[in-house]
């Protein structure tokens, strides 16, 4: 399994578990707002989660453009190469 795609199920799964998101309605081209339902506190949370998961401190400015769940796999996987 890749490493995109082990992110994408992490974050799939955080979606259905934390927001009650229809794991059918997720796909990497789903937008966050738009599609999932999502508001700015979730993201702060799907954030905080994702630092706890990772272990590594994400800068907001690396979440502003993130509006797609590939977007935020794509996020995750490069605060993960930085490290």
């Amino acid at each position: 399994m890749s490493e995109h795609n082990a992110i994408y199920l992490e974050v799939s799964g955080l979606l259905t578990k934390l927001f009650d998101v229809p794991p059918e309605t997720i796909t990497p081209q789903a937008r966050l707002y738009e599609d999932l339902s999502l508001d700015s506190i979730d993201a702060v949370d799907m954030i905080v989660h994702l630092q706890k998961k990772t272990g590594k401190k994400i800068k907001p400015e690396a979440f502003k453009a993130v509006r797609t769940v590939q977007d935020v796999v794509d996020a995750v996987a490069q605060l993960l190469q930085e490290a």
